[in-house]
Order: structure tokens, then sequence, then C-alpha cells
């Protein structure tokens, strides 16, 4: 693989070229294009996520820097601000966002395991919100005098890997979202109470899928009967009932679980509501717990993708940024799976973003370089620095 090429030039053999040529030719993506085609366009982006860089300006700053090399990195003849503007703001997202599912659905498949407690695909749903100056994304409305963006995620517990990504503006409201989900059989989905729609949840249970979701304080629960508990792990009762409310109940006519779970840890009580009666009261639990993994994720990527600061005002351009910011994850991932390498997808992004601009191979890369050792991480990043 290497034969004396860049870091970030070895990455990028691992992203399938063909099958984003595919969506390029779909969507008109090089129509009078004859220098900076989308797959440049596309290069440029991810080299500017793997590195941090604060703004177009930044990354065009550090390009230019690197000129020489730039055919050998993939970015093409010629890198401007203002080419790399002009195509963040008309070519269509729908080609990166399509190119990002293929990677996620890619990611997903290598990094399958049977490793969590319950069996089956369990996924958790909740939504981030990324502040916006509306005098700047004027399309973004959110409040009188302030701008915003959700991003919707449903995050695949058991891969670590987002399933599905669903942008509006920050005005919608989450359980909508809820709408766009792509429900499987048998699947497991979690949900915060802010999900709480009994009509869209009867949905879930009517796909023959299943739901936790943390039960509102207001709840109208009529209990039918009671399971045996085991009071000395934390849960405190375990019903089966229906709701009472006149409108809930012809929302979900069917029967429901209510668990309710002491956590010692927190020191907090919290009431669940399901539609699965198979699992164990401790499960259900276990179940809501690991939704925390989908905040995580959001924290994780804010800090270190470009998600947050953008290189373009338009939402073509926003939507471009936020797509090449998930292939750009999903992309570590499969880096990290396909050369076996036992480092987390933080430090295998902290190590590939100070040494793209090396001609040392990726796998010796990854695996000769202490992370814990400060010092020669702070060298590699000085190093850089003075190319």
């Amino acid at each position: 693989m290497n034969n004396g090429k860049y870091v970030f030039a070895q990455l990028a053999e691992f992203l399938p070229q063909r099958v984003f040529d595919r969506f390029v030719e779909k969507y008109n993506g090089n129509k009078y294009v004859r220098y900076f085609t989308c797959w440049n366009q596309l290069l440029c982006l991810v080299f500017g996520q793997l590195t941090n860089r604060e703004s177009l300006r930044d990354l065009i700053v550090v390009i230019d820097a690197h000129s020489q090399k730039s055919y050998h990195l993939g970015f093409g003849k010629t890198v401007t601000r203002s080419n790399l503007a002009k195509a963040n703001e008309k070519r269509d997202y729908k080609i990166f966002e399509d190119f990002a599912y293929h990677l996620v659905d890619l990611a997903r498949r290598k990094r399958e395991n049977d490793n969590f407690e319950v069996k089956g695909k369990v996924y958790a749903f909740d939504s981030s919100t990324i502040d916006l100056c509306l005098s700047v994304f004027w399309w973004a409305k959110f409040r009188k005098t302030k701008g915003g963006i959700k991003l919707h995620t449903l995050y695949d517990i058991t891969t670590q890997i987002p399933a599905f990504i669903h942008i509006t503006t920050a005005t919608v409201n989450d359980v909508n979202a809820m709408d766009y989900i792509p429900y499987e059989s048998g699947a497991y989905y979690i949900f915060d109470r802010a999900y709480v729609d009994y009509e869209r949840l009867y949905k879930i249970t009517v796909l023959s899928a299943f739901f936790v979701v943390r039960a509102k304080s207001n709840l109208k629960f009529r209990r039918m009967y009671s399971r045996k508990v085991d009071k000395t792990k934390g849960v405190q009762c375990d019903q089966i009932g229906k709701l009472t409310g006149f409108y809930v109940s012809k929302d979900y006519p069917d029967k429901l679980r209510r668990v309710k779970f002491y956590d010692d840890e927190t020191k907090r009580t919290f009431v669940f509501l399901t539609n699965n009666m198979e699992l164990s009261a401790e499960q259900i639990a276990l179940l809501y717990k690991n939704r925390w993994q989908v905040e995580l994720f959001f924290k994780w990527i804010k800090q270190h993708l470009k998600i947050k600061s953008f290189w373009g005002t338009s939402e073509n351009a926003v939507r471009i940024q936020i797509y090449t910011a998930i292939i750009s994850y999903c992309l570590v991932a499969i880096v990290g799976h396909d050369l076996k390498i036992d480092r987390s997808t933080y430090e295998i992004l902290q190590i590939l973003g100070i040494s793209l601009l090396d001609k040392t191979h990726v796998l010796e890369l990854l695996t000769s370089i202490d992370y814990k050792d400060v010092k020669e991480l702070n060298y590699k990043q000085l190093s850089l620095s003075l190319f």
C-alpha cells in the first residue's frame, strides 16, 4: 500500500472511489467541471476534518503551504478558496449524503459483533442542537435573534456507528424526527422522555420492533398484573398494564410494560415503558443505560471533527460539511477494523491528524506510536508545522 505514499493518500485508498463516482454521475456533480472534481472536493474536506481546520481560509492556507504535494494527496491541480467555496455551495449535498450512508453501512457490517448482553440490533435515538449566527446562516431560523440546526441521530450501540442522521432546523420538534427513522423488525430502539409520543411508539409495535422509553411524570397507567422482581438488583416494580388517558389510550391501545428502577450509582429512580415482554427488567434498565452512548457520540464528534464551525454559510455547504464529518468518522472506524488496530477511534484520529503528510505506512504508524507518550506526539506536531 505504501510505496512512498503520504499517509493521507493511503487513507484515501480505503474510500471506494467507484461508488462515489456513481453518486456523482447520479446527481451530475461533475457537469461543466474541468479541473476541481467532486472527488477532489471530498478529499480536501476530509483532509480538513482530520486536521481539524477551523475555517475555509485555514484549510486553504494549509493546502497552499503543501501545494507541491496536492496532486499526490488527490486534491487536483489547483485548489483555491473560491473554487472550494463555490463547490460547497453549488454541488448537490446528496452526493455526500449517499456516500456517507454507503460508508455507514460498510462500517457497520465490518464492526458487527454479539458482545452486547441483549442480542439483536440495538439503537439509541436522540438529537443535538448546533447554534448558528442567524445573520450569517439566515436559513437556519431558531429564535428571534438566534439560528441553529439539529442533528437527529440513530446510533448503533453494538457497532458504535451512527446508522441514520436527519438534519433539520432547530425549530423542528424532536418527536417529528421519529417519522423518518428506518425501523427494522426485531430491533430495539431506546428513547429519552422527550420522545414520548404514543401514536409514534405504537407504530414501532405495529412494525414488530421494540422500544424502551423513559416515562414522563404525568403517566396515566392502569396496572393489570405484576411480575416478581429482585429488589437487590435495583428493580422496584415490573408491571403489565394499559394507558388510561382518553386520547393516549386510543393512540396506544395495546398492553405496555412499566419498569421502575433505582440506579444506585446516580441515586435516582427511573420509570421505563416498553413493548417488550420477554427481556428481564434488569435488561430493560441496561438498554436505557446505554442510551448515553449517543450523547457521548455527539460530544466526541463536536470536539474532534468540524461540525460546530462551518466552512460555508449556505444550507448546502453546511450539509456537505456534516456528511464529510460522518464520512471521516466512518473512514477512521474502517481503517481501525481492516488493519486490526487495538486503539480507540479517538486515538486513531489523534495520530492520523498529525501524521497525514508523513510517508510512513499507516499500519506501522498506528502500531508503533505510544499514544500516551505526549512528548512524541508533540514532536510530530511540531515537525508537521515546520514543513
